[in-house]
């Protein structure tokens, strides 16, 4: 019986070449795939990882095991200004604030304090600014949508809110006043009697009543309102908009957070989902990419 084959190379030694062969392919594979689809930064778009056309670069990448992910990417399982929840998907870190697409391919800050109307917008997530009120499920998901990412479903938003140690708070079991924006001042008693204007919903809507000092608060400005994730202000300051096409959303604002609900069981679907007022804002999801 021979022990090598006709070149003289044993069994072992010819599996270990192929299986080089097959690295070798995949590498250049996806090597070509880059130039052909023109891999890049997408820093533009709120993300700062290289990717190819099926999501960011291997070459190079750091495979480790990740709580809930057998075969995920260190530093690139979510992009910039996102929190991995667990190896099971991506959250941002703070309530959304819009950029406005401008038709020359320039865009500008939009105003947390404007109803969007059809504009051109989407959802950026960012430190130490007035995340955007005003704003309906539909456009909530529109905008998340245009910046790659999409509206989190319930179940992903109160993962995310309730932290790795599932507590009722971002914080933890017990409420804790003031350390979160849920000590707000009734911007409508501010501004004008209730009912003064020529309906409910031009009250509601009023660009002037998240302007007045002790409304919404900048992302983060409340330091002890974060969890363990790294995810801030996820219950009080705005309402946060979750993906269910019947109206759903979470969290309380910066007047309530116990009226539905207590901290991250807080929910309203007392509206549809094309609904909107000065209290409605929202967060983005996103899977990760491998």
């Amino acid at each position: 019986m021979r022990s090598q084959s006709s070149h003289g190379r044993s069994p072992l030694s010819i599996a270990c070449g192929s299986a080089a062969l097959l690295i070798a392919a995949s590498v250049g594979l996806m090597a070509c795939a880059a130039a052909d689809h023109g891999a890049g930064s997408e820093s533009g778009r709120g993300f700062s990882f290289q990717r190819l056309s099926h999501g960011p670069s291997l070459l190079g990448a750091n495979v480790k095991d990740h709580v809930g992910s057998p075969f995920s990417l260190d530093g690139v399982t979510c992009p910039d200004g996102m929190a991995d929840i667990g190896g099971r998907f991506c959250i941002d870190r703070y309530e959304a604030t819009l950029v406005e697409e401008l038709e020359t391919g320039a865009e500008r800050p939009f105003p947390f304090f404007s109803m969007v109307d059809g504009k051109r917008v989407r959802a950026v997530s960012r430190a130490n600014v007035f995340p955007q009120g005003y704003i309906s499920g539909k456009e909530a998901q529109a905008a998340c949508q245009a910046s790659g990412k999409r509206l989190c479903k319930a179940t992903e938003w109160t993962t995310a809110c309730r932290g790795p140690k599932r507590t009722n708070f971002p914080y933890g079991d017990r409420r804790e006043a003031r350390r979160c924006n849920d000590h707000g001042k009734s911007p409508r008693a501010q501004i004008h009697r209730v009912g003064s204007l020529t309906n409910q919903w031009d009250e509601m809507n009023d660009p002037s009543l998240n302007q007045l000092p002790g409304t919404v608060s900048k992302t983060g400005e409340h330091e002890g309102c974060v969890n363990d994730w790294g995810v801030h202000d996820m219950v009080g300051n705005l309402h946060e908009w979750v993906d269910d096409p019947n109206g759903t959303f979470l969290g309380g604002y910066y007047l309530d957070t116990s009226q539905n609900g207590e901290g991250c069981g807080y929910a309203t679907k007392a509206h549809s989902f094309g609904y909107h007022d000065y209290s409605t804002g929202f967060r983005c999801c996103r899977d990760l990419e491998l």
